[in-house]
């Protein structure tokens, strides 16, 4: 059982980018996933889930209308579609469900 995520990188203020997490070893689609940041010397911070029921979808207040969280069933895979971004987006973001976690893709924004 493994997540692996990719997609980060280094991009400016307001540009964009889209994460994706594949899982192997176990259908993503029986766990609600979650999207979680790490800035530098900060805590986990949740960002944005997506209910295996019944695909519902919600955000952190600060990124709400800028990310979006999807799933792709047949590819086993979850994507986090990201606009806009902000300095304050940096941070080691990674895909969470179930007891599974990834080892996280790097975001830095930055001019």
């Amino acid at each position: 059982v493994q997540l692996v995520e990719s997609g980060g990188g280094l991009v400016q203020p307001g540009g964009s980018l889209t994460l994706s997490c594949r899982g192997s070893g176990i259908p993503l689609s029986a766990y609600t996933m979650t999207w979680v940041r790490q800035a530098p010397r900060k805590g986990p911070e949740w960002i944005s889930d997506i209910n295996n029921k019944d695909g519902s979808t919600r955000y952190k207040d600060s990124v709400k209308g800028r990310f979006t969280i999807s799933r792709d069933d047949a590819k086993n895979t979850l994507y986090l579609q990201m606009n806009s971004l902000k300095l304050e987006d940096t941070g080691l973001y990674y895909c969470t469900g179930g007891a599974m976690r990834g080892q996280g893709t790097q975001v830095t924004v930055s001019s």
